[in-house]
């Protein structure tokens, strides 16, 4: 008999002080702009994050805080027995204060939830910071895209393929 997922949390506990997750939706747009548009040289458009809403791609949340200002958020579309992170995004004032791990964590039940066997992302090579946060919390390297992602003066850049088993209970976090 295997284990009843916990559910995904729609607040964060004490501990996280007035932090919360929300879903993501249209109203939400022009401050996830900002942050998207703060944090990359090539960042996902309004198209981008309209055709992700309009697919309906459930597991999209946004990380903030009572006030309503916005931390980070993520968007992961699901597949059978899968769940694919397309885009994980911290504030540049708020990283490296655990938000993309709690906001993984929160992901990672999602795909519990779901009974999703697998989390697959792509990154790109030269995203130092994003690949360790990614390989402490325990995804390897699965293969590569090569030419995924625009890069400078017309070039494109490989993406690495990253994957992460899920298991039925507590696995996936690395403190």
């Amino acid at each position: 008999m295997s284990a009843v997922p916990a559910p995904v949390p729609a607040t964060l506990g004490a501990q996280d002080g007035e932090l919360a997750l929300r879903p993501l939706n249209v109203t939400h747009l022009e401050a996830v702009l900002e942050i998207e548009r703060a944090a990359y040289p090539f960042p996902w458009t309004r198209g981008n994050f309209v055709d992700s809403l309009a697919a309906g791609y459930l597991a999209r949340r946004l990380l903030g805080v009572h006030d309503g200002s916005l931390r980070g958020y993520f968007v992961a579309m699901g597949g059978v027995d899968e769940m694919h992170l397309l885009n994980l995004t911290v504030a540049p004032a708020w990283q490296r204060q655990g938000h993309a791990r709690l906001m993984l964590d929160v992901l990672v039940a999602e795909c519990r939830l779901r009974r999703a066997q697998q989390l697959w992302l792509e990154v790109r090579p030269s995203n130092e910071r994003a690949r360790a946060v990614y390989e402490r919390y325990g995804f390897r390297t699965a293969g590569l895209r090569k030419g995924y992602y625009p890069a400078a003066l017309g070039r494109r850049e490989d993406a690495l393929v990253m994957s992460l088993a899920i298991d039925d209970g507590a696995g996936g976090r690395v403190d």
